[in-house]
C-alpha cells in the first residue's frame, strides 16, 4: 500500500521552488559579472596580480551561476511516467559539483598563496584603489550570499545553498586581497599569503561538506538514526498499530523518501488495516515536513521474528475446490475467510442454519479431513453472512 504528498492544484510547489531559486541566481549572477569586470580592470591597472585573479574567480562565479539555472530547472520539474518520484536527483548531482568546484577552487587559492609565502615578488606594490574594490566585492558578496541561502533554506535546495557558499568563497577571496594591499602597504607582506591559506582551507571544507553529503544521497544514505527512531516511535503509538518491524528512508534532493511495514491484528480488515496506515503516514507528515512520499506494507505477523509464510500453501481457488468437493455444494463469493499465519492457514465458513442442519455430516468430514493436513491451523464455521 503506499501514499503520495497531496498536492494543492492551484500551487505547483516545483514550479514556485524553480522560479524562486531562478530569481535569486540570476541576481547573482549579474553582480557576480559585474564585480568581476571591476576587479580584472583594476587589478590591471593598479598593480594587483591578487585583485586580477579575484575577478577571474568571480566570473567563474557567473558561469558556475548559469550551471545552477539549467540543473534547477530540470530538477524542479515535477514527476512524470519515467521518473514517478521526480527529478531531485540532478539537484543533488549538481550540488556535488559546486562542492567539486569549491574543493579545486579551495585546493588552487591554498597552492597559490603558498608560493607566495615561501616566495618572492619584485612587482609593483598595490595602490589604494584596490582597497576600495576589494571592500565593493567583500560587501556585494556577503549582501547575495546571505539573499542566496535565505532562499535556499526557503525552497529546500541544497544546490542553492552551495551556491550561496560559492559566493562567499568570492567574499572570502576579497578579504584576501584587502589584507594583502594592506599588509603590503605597512611592510608585512607574507601576512597576506598566510590569511589566504587559511581561508583556501576553510573553503575547501565547505566544498567537501556538500561534495561528502551528495554522495551520501546518491547511495541512497538513510535519514540520522535519531529521526528514525521518532518515526518508529509514532507509528508504535498510533492506534491499532502492534509494532514497527522495518523503516527504510532515502533521500532525493530536500525530499524523503520512506518505507514502513506495520504490525496490526491478523483478525482485522484489509480496509481497517489501511485505514490504520493512513493514521501512521499524517502523524508522520507532521513531524517531518520533507516526506514526500511513504510506502507502508501491512504486515498481520512480525516477519522478522517469524519463519516467512512459506509460498507453497495451498491458494483460495485450491481451498475453495476441495472444500466444495467436499461439502457437495459450490460455495458463493465472500463465504469463505482465509488467514495465513505462522506458516498454517486458519480458515473461516460462513454458512446460512439450513445449510448447517442438513450438512451436519459433512461438515464433520471436512473437519477429520483437514486436521491431519500439514498447512492446516484451525477452522471457524459462522451462522450467518460474513461481517
Amino acid at each position: 500500500m503506499s501514499d503520495t504528498a497531496p498536492q494543492n492544484k492551484d500551487i505547483d510547489p516545483h514550479a514556485q521552488a524553480a522560479q524562486i531559486a531562478t530569481r535569486v541566481t540570476v541576481i547573482g549572477m549579474i553582480l557576480d559579472i559585474a564585480l568581476g569586470i571591476l576587479k580584472c580592470v583594476g587589478g590591471l591597472l593598479f598593480f594587483s596580480q591578487a585583485l586580477f585573479v579575484d575577478g577571474i574567480h568571480s566570473l567563474s562565479d557567473a558561469f558556475s551561476d548559469l550551471i545552477v539555472l539549467a540543473v534547477m530547472k530540470a530538477s524542479r520539474r515535477a514527476p512524470d511516467q519515467e521518473h514517478p518520484y521526480g527529478h531531485q536527483r540532478i539537484e543533488t548531482f549538481g550540488t556535488m559539483l559546486l562542492g567539486s568546484t569549491l574543493i579545486a577552487v579551495g585546493a588552487a587559492l591554498a597552492w597559490d598563496n603558498l608560493e607566495r609565502l615561501f616566495g618572492s615578488s619584485d612587482a609593483p606594490l598595490p595602490e589604494w584603489p584596490i582597497l576600495v574594490a576589494a571592500l565593493l566585492s567583500i560587501v556585494g558578496k556577503e549582501w547575495i550570499f546571505r539573499y542566496t541561502r535565505r532562499a535556499g533554506e526557503r525552497i529546500r535546495s541544497e544546490l542553492i545553498i552551495a551556491n550561496a557558499w560559492h559566493s562567499r568563497t568570492d567574499a572570502f577571496s576579497s578579504v584576501i586581497v584587502l589584507v594583502s594591499t594592506i599588509g603590503a602597504m605597512l611592510g608585512f607582506v607574507w601576512l597576506d599569503a598566510l590569511a589566504a591559506v587559511v581561508i583556501a582551507v576553510i573553503v575547501g571544507h565547505v566544498g567537501w561538506n556538500f561534495t561528502w553529503s551528495s554522495v551520501k544521497e546518491l547511495v541512497d544514505t538513510g535519514i540520522p538514526a535519531e529521526e528514525i527512531e521518532r518515526l518508529k516511535a509514532i507509528a508504535r503509538e498510533t492506534d491499532g498499530v502492534h509494532n514497527v518491524h522495518e523503516l527504510r528512508t532515502r533521500k532525493m534532493g530536500p525530499d524523503i523518501l520512506l518505507d514502513v511495514h506495520l504490525v496490526v491484528s491478523p483478525n482485522i480488515s484489509v480496509s481497517e488495516g489501511h485505514q490504520i496506515g493512513m493514521h501512521v503516514v499524517d502523524r508522520m507528515r507532521e513531524t517531518l515536513d520533507d516526506i514526500a512520499y511513504i510506502n507502508f506494507h501491512i504486515d498481520p505477523e512480525n516477519d522478522d521474528e517469524l519463519e516467512p509464510t512459506s509460498l507453497s500453501l495451498p491458494k483460495r481457488q485450491e481451498l475453495n475446490t476441495l472444500l466444495e468437493e467436499k461439502l457437495g455444494i459450490p460455495l458463493p463469493h465472500g463465504k469463505l475467510r482465509l488467514h495465513y499465519l505462522r506458516n498454517k492457514i486458519h480458515l473461516e465458513l460462513f454458512l446460512d442454519e439450513p445449510f448447517l442442519s442438513g450438512h451436519h455430516d459433512q461438515l464433520k468430514e471436512l473437519k477429520g479431513f483437514l486436521e491431519p493436513q500439514p498447512w492446516f491451523g484451525s477452522l471457524r464455521i459462522w451462522h450467518g453472512e460474513p461481517v
